[in-house]
């Protein structure tokens, strides 16, 4: 059965469901009120025996029933009128009072409460007249019980409206949280776009350029670069299409890469290095398992650094720590490059990237902090510290801001564990310092 046809079964079972709600409560009341009247009757001899037009009103509040759902408030009031005729007629009492209640609960159930409220009121009024018509007048037991009666016909169908709301309003709520859901994950996809484009087509072109340079002079070197070029290429068409399937919400047969986190961190390096851009690697702390939020966006952080390394340093030296041993994880790169100065950029294109921003809405929603500013010594600074246990994601705009500092971390020569001990100082916002254009 292919899925229109479970769709087609689907509806039928519905429009069969919503069928028996309808039809059934007046089933039940008719053969209760017919069967539940004739017993009565043996039991009351003083009351009119039951004939054709006992009968007639017997079935009539049940048949009224089925319009219910259109017309609850008429439904209400047919209901009661047969059930007042039935009575003031003489015939025993007994269950002929089941559609109005049904009626009434239905009433109050749909949301019409003030015209039901306002119907048992003068439903009320005319039993007490039809029992001091039949019994003479009636006694204050008599009295509280007919009210008693209402009363719980009504309570009964405010509960189950209440009941109804309550359900109606869970319902929303878990489509606005599957909304939200959604819309984060469509947010958190875009971001892992930017960084797998940024990063790939970055290599590209560069080694593109490195292609056609030396393409007539060292054929060998352009090889190796049309190779790199080739490898980028296929690996950004993976992650694109794995991207895009998880949109599509397809799983068949589409190629699924590893989420990418710190494990590939040797990979990308690698890569760096064969787009021309040294990159040392510096672990501090046994490596433990990271929550897989907080895994991947370090990776994407030290990601789009790196791409901002290749792409504005020039002829720069990167250094990535990757700082296990505290109670947060701290992912860090360093160059020594001297910025724009070195490769220059003009119009459009300088200083107008989602690089920075994206890394530092990464590290806020997971409660974590980024700095991104020169070092003292030249060249410039990305530094994030995230939290190593899942945390509540942080309120929207909390986002910390970039600061230079002094100078301390993953230089050669220094121990990683000594590279990562100090925090970086506080000081004035250095998104985009002198001499260089990070974006």
């Amino acid at each position: 059965m292919d899925r229109g046809e479970w769709r087609g079964a689907g509806r039928g079972a519905d429009r069969l469901a919503a069928l028996a709600r309808l039809v059934v409560p007046g089933l039940v009341a008719g053969g209760i009120q017919l069967i539940g009247s004739f017993g009565a009757s043996m039991r009351q001899p003083a009351a009119r025996p039951l004939d054709a037009v006992a009968v007639v009103l017997l079935l009539a509040g049940p048949l009224a029933l089925l319009s219910r759902r259109r017309f609850p408030v008429a439904t209400v009031a047919v209901t009661a009128a047969v059930m007042l005729g039935y009575l003031a007629a003489g015939y025993p009492y007994g269950p002929v009072v089941l559609s109005f209640a049904f009626a009434l609960i239905s009433a109050v159930f749909h949301g019409h409460r003030r015209p039901a409220w306002v119907l048992a009121g003068l439903t009320y009024l005319a039993l007490v007249t039809v029992s001091w018509l039949r019994l003479g007048a009636p006694s204050s037991w008599v009295l509280s019980g007919i009210a008693a009666w209402l009363l719980v016909i009504l309570t009964v169908g405010e509960l189950a409206r209440a009941r109804r709301e309550r359900l109606a309003r869970e319902r929303q709520d878990r489509a606005e949280a599957a909304q939200r859901l959604a819309t984060e994950e469509r947010l958190r996809i875009a971001r892992d776009l930017h960084d797998v484009l940024a990063h790939h087509v970055s290599l590209i072109n560069v080694q593109a350029g490195t292609a056609l340079h030396l393409l007539d002079e060292q054929p060998g070197l352009a090889r190796e670069a049309l190779t790199a070029i080739k490898a980028s290429s296929k690996e950004v068409l993976v992650e694109l299409r794995t991207m895009l399937g998880v949109l599509r919400r397809v799983d068949e047969d589409l190629p699924r890469s590893p989420i990418a986190g710190l494990a590939g961190l040797d990979e990308l390096v690698e890569r760096m290095r064969g787009g021309g851009v040294p990159v040392a690697v510096r672990r501090a702390g046994a490596a433990r398992a990271l929550p897989a939020a907080v895994d991947t966006a370090a990776f994407r952080i030290v990601q789009e650094a790196l791409t901002n390394v290749h792409r504005h340093a020039g002829t720069a030296t990167a250094t990535v720590l990757v700082d296990y041993s505290g109670p947060q994880v701290v992912v860090q790169v360093d160059d020594d490059g001297r910025g724009p100065a070195a490769v220059p950029r003009s119009g459009a294109d300088a200083g107008q990237g989602n690089g920075i921003p994206g890394m530092r809405e990464r590290a806020a929603a997971l409660g974590g902090r980024l700095w991104t500013g020169p070092r003292p010594g030249g060249g410039f600074r990305v530094r994030a510290e995230l939290p190593a246990l899942a945390q509540p994601e942080a309120e929207p705009g909390a986002t910390p801001g970039a600061t230079p500092w002094a100078d301390q971390g993953a230089e050669p020569g220094v121990e990683p564990e000594a590279a990562s001990g100090a925090e970086p100082e506080a000081g004035p916002l250095a998104e985009s310092s002198q001499g260089d254009d990070r974006t």
